[in-house]
């Protein structure tokens, strides 16, 4: 680039920070753009992409979609206090779900915040501790190498990555010999020691009824793999842990064995007929309600398999081993005896009939006509809390990232992932089950599929309120103080928003719409909402 007189403008740290970027290959800029932003975002090189949330929750949504697709991390710009602020609830989210994420956060210019101009940010423990790392450089030098370690970290601890950076500091000229450097590639270990796993192995020989607890962690093609050959091997269940970001096992394989319950009696019964239970890639265990006793039956004795320090610390197991997971599933099978007996078969989920000619639509018939239709393929994106249940029932993950949800349990995630996603991998179709109450957290990230062509199916059951607060309130023994929406069409919101939309309230409505939208998901470039109307009373009861 040349100034008015021809000659070469100086190279700015805005220049050094995009190599920086190119090299690691962040060129896609998920943002919601502000003023302190305009001076990094204005003109960006053309080999830059960038994609416009009109939310930040949509932004980091879509940018947490994008990173758990290609399982690598993803470029989010937020304006000072405001956008990160707006943020926090999905950065929360990306750190549970270890979506990895670089943020470059905007502040006011460097040469007067001391004397806090307008939009200065109070940026550091805005997002408390759910950030993996905050840089905020000490001089404009020491962006473009910050940069760079927020990569890092965010790759190896799976989550968000903060980088503050003033405004100012974009067009200061890059000083070649004061830059500080940053490693350009780190290499991370593939396999596990195995010898640290012997102790594992061990336990395993020795249990009579073994079983298996699969989480997020082995959420890969290698992961699956691994563990279906131990289950296979062991002739052991498999459970699926409770809550879970996604699903680390085959679902209609004939050892699965189901969701974890999220409380002590119930996962004590789950495990009564074990007396070892190795979960990977999974925590020890997941709850929500708070219900008294033991994790698991007297004398059962728990192991771990995790890549997350913090989760082997915190997790009440007899032995946690720190390695990549799938590497450390193959090394427990090489040193484990094979067992022999009967397989064991899982029967088939039955489908609920068709309703009746006069009979309401309940969650159960959308969802099970879904699964009817859907190829193995399909990604599913899950956000109906109060059919959760009868969703991991009918419609079983039967390959890698075929269930995505947020683990976190903060609503706004599943319209922006399911956006992600899409535009991350268009050759898999994406099915997004969403609860009406659920959608209007991240409502705007419909703008965001239809402008940038990410033909996911969003399909909306709507019951005109939050039905699982409404049952849970029930459940107290008493009845709920806020009010339902039934005035609300999340079909208009989306419509407005230049998102094609229909109305569902008939079996045979449904079917049709099914019947023309879901075969041709792979090839669709356009997004829809099929807003679905379902009977409030039909749905789950805690």
């Amino acid at each position: 680039m040349s100034d008015q007189y021809g000659s070469p403008e100086p190279r700015t740290i805005r220049d050094a920070t995009v190599d920086v970027l190119r090299g690691l290959g962040l060129t896609t800029v998920f943002a919601n753009p502000g003023s302190t932003e305009v001076p990094f975002l204005t003109d960006l090189p053309t080999d830059l992409r960038f994609v416009l949330a009109l939310h930040e929750g949509s932004v980091v949504g879509m940018a947490t979609g994008w990173a758990v697709a290609r399982d690598r991390p993803a470029l989010v710009q937020l304006h000072t206090t405001a956008g990160l602020g707006n943020a926090v609830g999905a950065l929360a989210t990306a750190r549970v779900n270890r979506a990895p994420l670089v943020v470059l956060v905007g502040q006011q210019d460097r040469r007067h915040l001391d004397l806090e101009p307008f939009l200065t940010g109070r940026l550091r423990d805005l997002a408390g501790s759910y950030p993996v790392r905050v840089e905020e450089p000490v001089t404009a030098q020491e962006v473009p190498a910050a940069v760079a370690r927020a990569h890092h970290t965010a790759a190896d601890a799976r989550g968000p990555a903060l980088v503050i950076v003033p405004m100012d500091d974009w067009s200061e000229p890059c000083d070649e010999e004061r830059v500080h450097a940053a490693a350009g590639t780190v290499v991370r270990a593939q396999e596990a020691d195995s010898s640290r796993l012997a102790g594992v192995a061990g336990l395993l020989d020795t249990a009579e009824n073994p079983a298996l607890v699969a989480g997020a962690g082995t959420d890969t093609e290698e992961g699956w793999a691994a563990l279906t050959a131990l289950a296979e091997h062991l002739g052991a269940r498999v459970f699926q842990e409770s809550f879970g970001a996604r699903a680390g096992f085959p679902q209609d394989h004939p050892l699965y064995a189901g969701v974890l319950p999220a409380d002590r009696p119930g996962l004590r019964d789950a495990f009564a007929d074990h007396d070892v239970v190795l979960a990977a890639g999974a925590p020890v265990f997941r709850q929500y309600p708070y219900t008294s006793g033991p994790l698991v039956p007297a004398g059962t004795r728990v192991a771990l398999l995790t890549d997350d320090p913090e989760e082997a610390y915190r997790s009440p197991v007899e032995t946690a081993v720190v390695a990549p997971v799938a590497s450390a599933v193959r090394g427990i099978l090489e040193r484990t005896a094979r067992r022999t007996g009967p397989p064991r078969t899982r029967g088939g989920e039955s489908s609920p009939a068709p309703p009746g000619e006069n009979e309401p639509l309940s969650p159960s018939h959308v969802l099970a006509a879904l699964a009817q239709r859907a190829s193995p393929e399909t990604v599913f994106v899950e956000e109906t809390p109060s059919s959760r249940p009868e969703m991991h029932r009918l419609i079983p993950a039967r390959r890698p990232l075929g269930f995505v949800s947020a683990a976190m349990g903060g609503l706004g995630f599943a319209l922006p992932a399911a956006t992600g996603i899409r535009m991350a991998d268009p050759e898999r179709p994406v099915i997004a089950v969403v609860g009406d109450g659920s959608s209007m957290y991240a409502v705007q990230a419909l703008w965001s599929a239809a402008r940038y062509s990410a033909g996911v199916l969003f399909v909306v059951l709507s019951n005109g309120g939050y039905a699982v607060m409404d049952r849970l309130a029930e459940q107290q023994g008493g009845t709920p103080s806020w009010p339902s929406f039934p005035d609300v069409s999340v079909a208009g919101v989306a419509r407005e928003l230049g998102c094609p939309a229909h109305c569902v309230d008939t079996y045979a409505g449904l079917v049709t719409e099914l019947d023309e939208a879901v075969p041709h998901l792979e090839q669709r470039q356009q997004p829809l909402v099929l807003s679905v109307t379902v009977d409030a009373q039909g749905v789950f009861r805690p």
